[in-house]
């Protein structure tokens, strides 16, 4: 049973929005200055693959693997540490090279790192949404909006920068700033919830062990798949999110090249996108509990979903996409704080951490394949076909939410039956809360 605050208190959840903000951000600039750095030390695409890739697979192992072991070192301390460690290895790559020791297999050592800790820590802070949200007086749909307006402000504001310093600091000097970010980010968070019982360490009445760590781990991934709401959120992501890895990854950057005005169009795009979906998120956080959840789910993903694809396939000018997109942005916003309220308010608060680690880790998984199929597509079909095939796809996947009885669930969870009848699925082990 979540804890009576007694008095709001707004504080803990403003100070984890900005340390998520800036945390986010750092990310953000790793990933636009390392590529950046390995091109103009090696001058090799390869090698920037190859070092994409070093970073990107420990993350999805990490979400894999580390829900019980969120709980037992507590949320804050592996928010704090991750920070941390990202920190260090940033700033390890630009220092290296200072000193004229770095070798590609460190860079690629110290990226590995990086995504080793990053999905831990970006977990720890996203469980505690709900207590911060009820501390601070606020409904769970407003804090979930916040939150993820504030994930997308710092990714967007990141990108627009990161351009800039690279070229005015250069790439090394760009990651020193990076790090820089992770520095301020742990204080921040260990500040905003120092005293918070939900965010350390849970007591365990067993002695950590091999075998309860994989029963506890068995318990997150149990819990989604004997819940189809859970199940079914996953299985549409993990398809999405590959389609959307193969659209701007691929797809959206060869149609800017061919059929628009190349780079500054495509900057132009992702812009509008990210603005929109921003302003999508906050006005969703601010007004959304207000609206039944699976008609506006349903709805803002059938229109973010196969429009971009059929204008990208029938059009050769800007106005028409950067429209779309636009449109497409403000749908998008709405999803994420959707699917995180239903999932805060299905999952009992001593699974969030394991739970939420094997849905990041699931939807992951497929996304580095996107832009691989995509690719090989566009390379044997063309890229009108190929744009009008993985839209197909993408209206298949959305559709799902419109056949499938499961997905009309987000609208009683949350309600007051289900939070007095409890909403775990049978077997799944776990008391409620």
């Amino acid at each position: 049973m979540s804890e009576d605050f007694g008095t709001v208190d707004r504080r803990p959840l403003a100070t984890v929005l900005a340390a998520n903000l800036v945390s986010i951000a750092g990310n953000c600039l790793t990933y636009m200055g390392v590529p950046w750095f390995v091109l103009q030390s090696t001058g090799s695409a390869a090698r920037a693959g190859i070092v994409a890739f070093c970073t990107l697979l420990p993350a999805v192992l990490a979400a894999l693997v580390t829900g019980p072991v969120i709980d037992r070192m507590g949320r804050r301390r592996v928010s704090v540490a991750s920070d941390l460690a990202c920190g260090v290895a940033v700033a390890a790559i630009p220092l290296l090279q200072f000193a004229g020791i770095l070798q590609f297999w460190m860079l690629c050592v110290l990226m590995a790192m990086t995504g080793l800790f990053r999905a831990p820590g970006e977990t720890a802070r996203g469980v505690l949404v709900p207590t911060l949200a009820e501390r601070a007086g606020m409904p769970l749909t407003r804090a979930a909006g916040l939150y993820d307006g504030a994930a997308r402000c710092a990714a967007l504001t990141a990108s627009a920068l990161g351009g800039v310093l690279i070229a005015v600091l250069g790439a090394e000097n760009v990651l020193l700033v990076d790090a820089a970010t992770f520095a301020v980010a742990a204080p921040l968070f260990a500040f905003g919830v120092r005293g918070l019982p939900e965010a350390r360490a849970q007591r365990r009445a067993e002695p950590a062990s091999l075998r309860v760590y994989r029963r506890e781990l068995a318990e997150g991934y149990h819990f989604v798949a004997a819940t189809p709401l859970l199940l079914g959120l996953c299985l549409m992501t993990l398809v999405t999110r590959g389609l959307d890895q193969g659209w701007s990854a691929v797809l959206l950057p060869v149609h800017a090249r061919e059929e628009l005005d190349g780079a500054v169009d495509l900057g132009l795009l992702n812009a509008a996108f990210g603005v929109c979906a921003l302003t999508g998120a906050l006005v969703y956080g601010a007004v959304g509990s207000r609206f039944r959840r699976w008609p506006v789910f349903t709805i803002a993903f059938l229109i973010g979903g196969l429009p971009r694809f059929v204008v990208a396939a029938f059009t050769d000018t800007f106005t028409p996409l950067v429209v779309i997109m636009a449109v497409e942005g403000l749908a998008f916003g709405v999803l994420n704080p959707i699917m995180a309220t239903v999932t805060y308010e299905t999952v009992p608060e001593e699974l969030r951490s394991r739970v939420l680690s094997a849905t990041t880790a699931s939807v992951q998984m497929v996304t580095p394949l996107g832009g691989l199929a995509a690719g090989s597509l566009v390379d044997s079909v063309g890229l009108s076909s190929t744009l009008l095939a993985v839209g197909g796809v993408y209206l298949l996947a959305t559709l799902c939410p419109v056949i499938f009885p499961a997905w009309r669930q987000m609208d009683r969870i949350g309600s007051p039956r289900a939070r007095a009848e409890g909403s775990l699925p049978q077997g799944s082990g776990a008391k409620r809360v």
